[in-house]
């Protein structure tokens, strides 16, 4: 059984962290920064060429963390595959023992950085979700055809965007994700908690009863959290974390101290997890750390968890 799974059945608060595989094919980089996850988080997602910018796949990287002892989770996106490339990579990443995934849509090309490949989209998030449960139930592949030995089974999850209007559309997504057999669901980077309460409250009123694991981006510096705001949807980050970002990087020129904007951007990050523990806000956090994985054990220690 997926050790996600396990973690958010048995109520214990679920951690989850991210990382890109690289531009290439040497893995050694990340298995060094998975290995410092280990024991520490009940899963690391695997992104599948994020931002549509081409990188080693979510499979390869994957492969090599299962390989190493550490839990990954397989990232599939409809962008760049049709639904017989999505299940033959299925079966194979199930063939190695992976046995969790997440389903997304997927950036368009035009915005990554090989714009003039073609995207595919022959299914969504919601239809690669219900291709793989009906998979699972009936142990054929996508065209109906019976599977050699039994269909492999998978902790399946999805993605939301909380800050988003009107909610009701994405309240209505989340509800086409869990009916085609999400099991739990991470969202977008959240920065405002008041936001989140409120979305949770509105998942409540619809009746939907899936696991939702908080998205945490501890930022670096200003310059980022603006960036953020400007170019990435569903991203809102408060002026007053901006203004926090500006004076710490104020104080370390006057000081002639480097980092400090990244080191409150830890620590307003572990504020926020323990904030999401202690309240019960949500039964778990997916810590986005984009290119600084390293730091994940730190801020869980911070933030008093694990």
């Amino acid at each position: 059984m997926s050790l996600l799974q396990k973690t958010l059945e048995s109520g214990r608060f679920a951690v989850t962290a991210e990382m890109a595989p690289p531009k290439g094919y040497d893995f050694q980089e990340q298995l060094e920064s998975a290995a410092l996850l280990n024991g520490k988080v009940d899963g690391v997602n695997v992104t599948d060429m994020q931002s549509a910018c081409l990188k080693a796949s979510s499979l390869g990287l994957c492969i090599h963390l299962k390989q190493a002892g550490i839990e990954p989770i397989l990232q599939m996106t409809g962008r760049d595959r049709n639904r017989m490339a999505l299940m033959g990579d299925i079966l194979s990443a199930a063939s190695f023992g992976i046995d969790t995934m997440l389903a997304l849509t997927g950036d368009h090309p035009v915005v990554g950085d090989c714009r003039d490949a073609k995207p595919v989209y022959d299914l969504d998030s919601v239809g690669i979700l219900r291709m793989l449960s009906e998979m699972e139930a009936s142990g054929q592949d996508c065209g109906g055809n019976a599977l050699s030995g039994n269909a492999p089974v998978f902790f399946k999850g999805a993605a939301v965007t909380p800050v988003y209007e009107p909610l009701v559309l994405q309240i209505n997504k989340l509800r086409q994700k869990v009916d085609a057999g999400a099991k739990y669901i991470q969202t977008q980077g959240i920065f405002d908690l008041d936001s989140l309460k409120r979305f949770m409250e509105e998942v409540d009123k619809a009746g939907i009863n899936v696991p939702i694991m908080a998205g945490i981006i501890p930022l670096k510096a200003a310059g980022m959290a603006k960036f953020m705001n400007e170019n990435v949807p569903g991203i809102a980050v408060p002026q007053e974390m901006i203004d926090r970002l500006t004076d710490a990087a104020a104080e370390g020129k006057e000081k002639g101290v480097k980092g400090l904007p990244a080191k409150l951007g830890m620590e307003m990050a572990a504020e926020m997890i323990a904030k999401i523990h202690d309240e019960h806000i949500c039964p778990g956090v997916h810590i986005m750390a984009i290119g600084a994985e390293r730091n994940v054990p730190k801020i869980l220690e911070l933030a008093g968890v694990r």
